[in-house]
């Protein structure tokens, strides 16, 4: 089924919702209240219940892809009906990290857009443009390229120099993630967690949507990640993507009613901080 550019939907759902909020998706048993009951169906209540919960702030959903596909066959199906329902409110991403090249590059998308079901996803830019090509071709979804991710070991690769300069691989990447948008689908990953890296890899590639993940439980300070994110100019395009924080505010029977306080609040902060650093620009 065709939609409306990804991008214009991402506009309209950060201007409707008041601020770039992404909810991740990451059910895991062990943290769900024990009165939901047991295996894939206390799973499934609590899931659902965080994206009800939930909606009236997400501009997009972020489901874990990992997570569901540990539970096997249901929890698959558990992931399509998770999109299906978090769609009627808002984007939705699949984080996958999806990487490989031609038919199998092509079976992923048409899993990720098709079965599934999702707006977006995330894939490995890594591998180079030719396995990224079955994502990026419709002008109605998107692909959010991993460019520098939050974890300590990225430093291992991504941030070795390439080039005359030189620069760091992942703003090498950055730059030549620029060069593909040419539908308008492509956008990237970039860890909160390192502000001056997100500078970077806005001030490379100043058009593309940012997919900001670790603000929360990651301990990343939202105020420097979003300004980092908007550029000197504060415009540029993001979401702060935010998962534990969130689901996991109440890990008792109020866990929706925690969910929802948390994701306000968080709205709220993430509003306030891009409406002063566009002032500031």
């Amino acid at each position: 089924m065709s939609r409306a550019p990804f991008r214009e939907r991402l506009e309209w759902a950060v201007e409707s919702r008041g601020a770039a909020l992404c909810v991740g998706l990451d059910p895991d048993l062990r943290t769900i209240p024990a009165s939901l009951g047991d295996g894939i169906e206390a799973v499934r209540r609590h899931t659902l219940a965080i994206v009800e919960a939930t909606a009236p702030y997400a501009a997009a959903y972020k489901p874990n892809l990992a997570f569901f596909e540990r539970l096997g066959a249901p929890g698959f199906e558990l992931l399509v009906e998770v999109v299906e329902m978090a769609g009627r409110h808002a984007l939705v991403i699949a984080d996958g990290k999806r990487g490989d090249i031609g038919n199998t590059a092509s079976a992923y998308a048409e899993a990720i857009y098709e079965v599934i079901g999702a707006d977006a996803c995330t894939v490995n830019g890594y591998l180079g443009h030719d396995s990224l090509i079955p994502f990026l071709d419709r002008p109605d979804r998107f692909a959010f390229i991993v460019c520098r991710t939050s974890n300590p070991g990225a430093a291992d690769f991504q941030d070795l120099t390439v080039g005359d300069g030189p620069e760091p691989l992942y703003v090498h990447l950055a730059r030549r993630a620029a060069e593909w948008n040419t539908l308008g689908t492509v956008g990237l990953v970039a860890g909160a967690t390192w502000p001056a890296e997100v500078a970077q890899i806005r001030e490379a590639a100043p058009d593309l949507p940012l997919l900001l993940p670790g603000v929360g439980s990651q301990g990343a300070d939202l105020r420097d990640a979003v300004r980092a994110a908007m550029g000197q100019d504060g415009r540029g395009r993001y979401l702060v993507s935010v998962s534990r924080a969130i689901s996991q505010a109440s890990k008792g029977d109020d866990f929706a009613d925690g969910a929802a306080r948390a994701a306000e609040q968080l709205r709220d902060q993430i509003r306030e901080v891009a409406t002063s650093a566009a002032e500031a620009s």
